[in-house]
């Protein structure tokens, strides 16, 4: 079975055979690639969805994954992120393996079809020459053949005519020879190019086009064998990352496996135990009898008040003794002075460190561009020097201003750590002594709120209890307070990495919502959205101040 013997006729057919095979190819590896692009769209889609559901640094979410049935949920947000990126090995192996592998075999077959059809059209043009030349020949033989008979015929009728000259007779004769030696020349000739003729003809139908052909059948079968392996790679990319999906599967079944109920039940009684004792019975008041009647609400104030004696101070439990105070809503003091002596130390030294990373950064951000100038110095084709002045200048500026800080904090740490130099007897009484004028004050709130007639709670007895007790980090378990309204937008002006606790990064170009103004310390608070918010440096943004919070103020 070969194209070239039982196809011999039908080259413009096979022609547009083998470029439809072509197009099969392409469509092919279109195909292919939308798939890649599908797998990885899917595989962005998963991990937005798992980052979606991931909780929060520093927020109250984290409390939450101490639960196991939460933390369950944690491992199968990270599994799916493993299956993820096997969606993306699944585009990234298609892309090597398939789409581009096929994409070079495409532009190497496209040549090669070229190349042979080309020598078939310089085939069928050499034998349309060489019957050209037959043609030609024969036409000249036929018509030398008629001239000789003319020739021949003109001559026997001067030779008969008695009138005719002797020298005309002989003329006419030397005509007809002439002539008839000229159409045995083109006979010879004509016979001469007949059998090259069939000779060239033999070869072309009997060897070069069969050549040709089977060249042609033989890439023609190397792409239909090309794309089947392609298809069967395209199965085997996916049977790869089976076993590893599998693995995944399995570690999610293995995580809800270990929810263990009976522990998250002893976890919520850990995190909600008040301490307190639960109210005793009720006496019975005999108005029959002619006695002194006690106060049914002071019996309850008293057995009430007995549960709360001696509460118990230890773990989360603690911060549950203050069930009645209204916090105060407003930010805390700069230096921290609402906390107790050890817990304002070590917020002062978490600042003081955090300061002092920022130094460190702004520092190598003004050496860098340092060694940048003196490049631009000693080489000016590079760059213009007086470019970076500008931002030397800032980062100068920046830096005094953090030196200013740590100076302020640090002071305010000497001044704390003067009090507590080695957590002596006296610092521990001290301490101790807060933490009984917190109990007092708890306790006190407590009766204040049952000795009332109607059993509520006003908001005079909340403003007492704030002035007597002093505001605490556990008080953050109760607070609701609303997001800070926005008083302006921003524009970042360079790219920010925000890598502190309380910072948050922008991209140069990108605009925020302004929501507290810099108070004189470099940093100004913005808002991206609900849930992303923080500080960046002043000199990094330019804020545009609603005119009906404070009027508009730009800093640059």
């Amino acid at each position: 079975m070969s194209w070239g013997t039982e196809l011999w006729d039908q080259f413009d057919n096979l022609e547009k055979h083998t470029q439809w095979g072509i197009d099969v190819l392409e469509k092919y590896i279109k195909f292919v690639k939308e798939r890649t692009e599908i797998e990885l769209s899917y595989a962005k889609q998963l991990r937005n969805l798992s980052k979606k559901y991931q909780p929060k640094k520093n927020s109250k979410e984290e409390e939450e994954y101490r639960y196991t049935s939460t933390r369950a949920f944690l491992a199968t947000l990270n599994e799916m992120n493993d299956y993820a990126g096997q969606h993306e090995v699944i585009s990234e192996n298609m892309t090597s393996l398939i789409t581009g592998e096929l994409t070079r075999y495409v532009q190497e077959l496209k040549q090669e079809r070229k190349s042979h059809f080309h020598d078939g059209r310089k085939a069928q043009q050499h034998i349309e020459t060489c019957w050209k030349q037959l043609e030609a020949s024969k036409r000249r033989f036929e018509r030398d053949c008629k001239e000789a008979d003319r020739a021949q015929q003109y001559f026997e009728k001067m030779d008969a005519d008695i009138n005719v000259t002797k020298a005309d007779v002989e003329k006419a004769r030397q005509q007809a020879q002439l002539r008839h030696q000229m159409a045995e020349d083109s006979k010879a000739e004509y016979s001469s190019t007949l059998q090259k003729f069939n000779s060239e003809q033999h070869d072309h139908y009997y060897t070069h086009i069969p050549n040709i052909f089977q060249k042609i059948q033989e890439m023609e079968e190397r792409r239909i064998v090309r794309i089947g392996e392609s298809m069967k790679t395209f199965a085997e990319v996916d049977r790869q990352v089976i076993p590893i999906i599998g693995k995944c599967l399995d570690e999610i079944t293995k995580a809800a496996e270990s929810i263990d109920h009976k522990n998250d039940s002893q976890l919520v009684i850990e995190a909600f135990k008040s301490g307190f004792e639960p109210p005793g019975d009720i006496d019975f008041e005999d108005f029959t009898q002619p006695m002194k009647r006690t106060v049914s609400e002071s019996s309850l104030s008293n057995s009430r008040g007995d549960g709360k004696s001696e509460p118990k101070f230890g773990g989360k439990s603690k911060g549950k003794l203050w069930p009645f105070i209204k916090k105060n809503k407003g930010a805390g003091p700069e230096d921290f002075s609402n906390l107790p002596p050890e817990q304002r130390r070590k917020k002062l030294q978490q600042k003081v460190d955090e300061l002092n990373k920022d130094i460190q950064k702004e520092m190598d951000q003004r050496d860098a561009l340092t060694k940048m100038k003196d490049v631009y110095i000693k080489n000016p084709q590079m760059g213009d020097a007086a470019s970076v002045d500008h931002r030397l200048a800032e980062l100068g500026q920046n830096i005094e201003k953090l030196r200013l800080e740590v100076q302020k904090f640090e002071g305010w740490l000497a001044e704390v750590e003067g009090r507590l130099p080695m957590r002596t007897e006296q610092a521990r009484r001290q301490s101790g002594l807060y933490e009984a004028q917190n109990t007092s004050a708890v306790n006190s709130c407590a009766q204040d709120r049952e000795s009332s007639p109607d059993g509520s709670y006003t908001e005079e007895q909340s403003q007492e209890t704030e002035m007597k007790v002093p505001a605490t980090d556990f008080d953050d378990e109760f607070d609701d307070e609303e997001p800070l309204p926005t008083i302006g937008t921003c524009k970042a002006l360079y790219t920010f990495e925000g890598q502190n606790e309380g910072t948050i990064s922008v991209a140069e170009g990108e605009m925020l919502y302004v929501i507290e103004e810099d108070k004189g310390d470099g940093w100004t608070r913005i808002r991206r959205n609900e849930d992303e918010e923080g500080y960046v440096p002043t000199s990094y943004v330019e804020v545009y101040l609603d005119k009906n919070a404070k009027g508009a103020m730009t800093y640059i």
